[in-house]
């Protein structure tokens, strides 16, 4: 049922897994009205008979994926998910920016501000370079008061969450100002959408590891620029991303120098000043392991911090490990935290619910 105070949503590519977590959030919140869904597959069709996991009652039925112009779609809603892939987001964007709603886009075409990186990650030209820098860049934990009263939100991408959320502390307290931080990090079958592909098949990733794109992913760029954003200097970062045998989750690990006078209780210390208030956020304590299986099927985070220095050679070296669940913390669960914040709520509203274990 709609009521004067019911959100309106509308989401525009609703067939990926992306817009099922947004789906799966949204339909049961009395505060909501999901009014239209749009796609180019799957035409015609019930979301519960697409996205299963969703139900055969209520909304879940009642609503059908559509293909219907962006204008048509955003029809009376008060913010638009966008869950394309980039370039066609942009595209569809610019449909929507003379009407009077809001948008949260899922894609990575308005996170960047830099053209030239965009060009470099995603796509020979973007259809509309002038709007780079007009999003509000969408990780709640840098930049809530700017997602509470922005029009547009450039939903982060989900290795850019997870390393960014591990290093954020460091740059906010001036300890990311030169130098270099070094990261792996490995990601769940997922993260590659829902179309199948030859690296995503299961005959050849359930017993797999894999290294890809070693050191030119595109969330690079990314990472660095939400670092900056937070006050880090001009550090360089060398990311490995890695293919893992699970469907949901990253779990990443930067390491760098330890900054001098630093320790690890100190660092921790660090971190738990920065998340206070973060609901969502759980800084570990000594000799506790962030691990994948704690947050899968929630927005939740978890961060460990270690430092070791060598007896012999005086080495100082600081390991960040963190981990997500990448469609919710590292996609939709993310724009539903901005979502929450634009329509008033706080960032975990109805994102606080405990995980499944195992």
């Amino acid at each position: 049922m709609t009521t004067d105070s019911t959100t309106k949503v509308a989401i525009i590519g609703g067939s990926g897994y992306g817009a099922a977590e947004l789906l799966r959030n949204l339909l049961p919140r009395p505060d909501v009205s999901v009014i239209s869904v749009s796609s180019k597959d799957h035409i015609g069709q019930a979301l519960g008979d697409v996205h299963r996991s969703l139900g055969s009652a209520g909304a879940a039925m009642d609503l059908v994926l559509e293909d219907i112009p962006p204008a048509e779609c955003a029809d009376g809603a008060d913010i638009v998910f966008l869950a394309m892939p980039h370039v066609t987001t942009a595209k569809v964007a610019m449909e929507l920016f003379d009407l009077d709603v809001k948008l949260i886009d899922l894609s990575g075409d308005f996170r960047l501000t830099s053209l030239e990186d965009y060009v470099a990650d995603y796509a020979p030209e973007h259809p509309c370079p002038e709007r780079l820098g007009t999003f509000v860049y969408g990780m709640p934990e840098l930049n809530a008061d700017s997602i509470a009263v922005a029009r547009y939100v450039a939903s982060p991408g989900c290795f850019a969450t997870g390393i960014a959320m591990g290093l954020l502390p460091l740059a906010d307290g001036g300890m990311l100002e030169s130098g270099a931080v070094r990261t792996v990090a490995m990601t769940g079958s997922s993260g590659s959408g829902v179309r199948p592909q030859a690296g995503t098949h299961h005959a050849v990733r359930v017993n797999n590891l894999k290294a890809y794109k070693v050191l030119h992913h595109q969330h690079r760029a990314e990472i660095l620029q939400t670092l900056r954003s937070a006050g880090a200097g001009n550090i360089a970062l060398d990311f490995i991303p890695v293919s893992a045998p699970l469907a949901r989750g990253i779990l990443s690990i930067s390491q760098l120098d330890l900054p001098e006078g630093a320790t690890e209780d100190s660092i921790r210390e660090l971190y738990l000043r920065y998340y206070d208030g973060h609901d969502l956020v759980r800084v570990m304590g000594q000799g506790q392991a962030p691990e994948v299986v704690a947050v899968a099927g929630t927005a939740r985070v978890e961060i460990g911090v270690d430092a070791r220095i060598d007896p012999a050679s005086g080495q100082r070296t600081l390991a960040v490990t963190s981990a997500i669940d990448n469609l919710i913390k590292g996609g939709a669960g993310q724009a539903i935290q901005s979502f929450n914040l634009m329509t008033g709520h706080p960032a975990h509203f109805g994102l606080d619910a405990p995980g499944l274990w195992p």
